[in-house]
């Protein structure tokens, strides 16, 4: 919410690599994530998971949206409004609360019940399979494996079985 668009952060990852690149320096980008913001919907989520998967980045924390006192944050998830504009957003509850966050981090174990309930909730079997695309594979098993590389800095990287 009233972020700039993904391209800033786009822009600015990739001059960042270039820069250590150049410099020689190892520092990495720790992306920090909220789920279940007041305005953020499970189709958000659902996108995010996916542009987690094509980075090939899998966060070790989350963070779960609770309101604190004074913030437009808490405003809009009381009042299910937008204060600056008074248009109606969309406030996660509890359940889809924890659909959003278990698909921010889809490769762990623990939250494939969570992710297959978002996916068939939205209608998006697409999401489980053998594919590049795919959030989860089928059956029991969990898609890729969490494994640490060099060009990690010692956090937990996503990649492909």
């Amino acid at each position: 919410m009233r972020k700039p668009k993904h391209e800033v952060y786009e822009t600015f990852a990739t001059r960042f690599k270039e820069v250590n690149e150049r410099l020689g320096l190892k520092q990495y980008l720790v992306p920090y994530l909220i789920s279940g913001h007041p305005g953020c919907t499970l189709e958000m989520a659902v996108e995010l998971a996916g542009y987690i998967r094509a980075q090939k980045v899998m966060p070790e924390q989350v963070q779960d949206f609770y309101p604190t006192p004074g913030t437009v944050s808490t405003a809009m998830y009381y009042t299910g409004l937008d204060p600056a504009t008074l248009e109606p957003v969309h406030v996660p509850d509890p359940d889809e609360k924890a659909m959003q966050r278990a698909l921010l981090q889809f490769s762990l174990p623990k939250n494939r019940k969570l992710v297959e309930k978002a996916l068939k909730k939205l209608g998006r079997p697409d999401l489980i399979g053998h594919h590049p695309e795919a959030l989860l594979l089928p059956g029991k098993a969990v898609r890729g494996k969490l494994k640490k590389t060099d060009y990690s800095g010692g956090k937990t990287f996503y990649e492909d079985n």
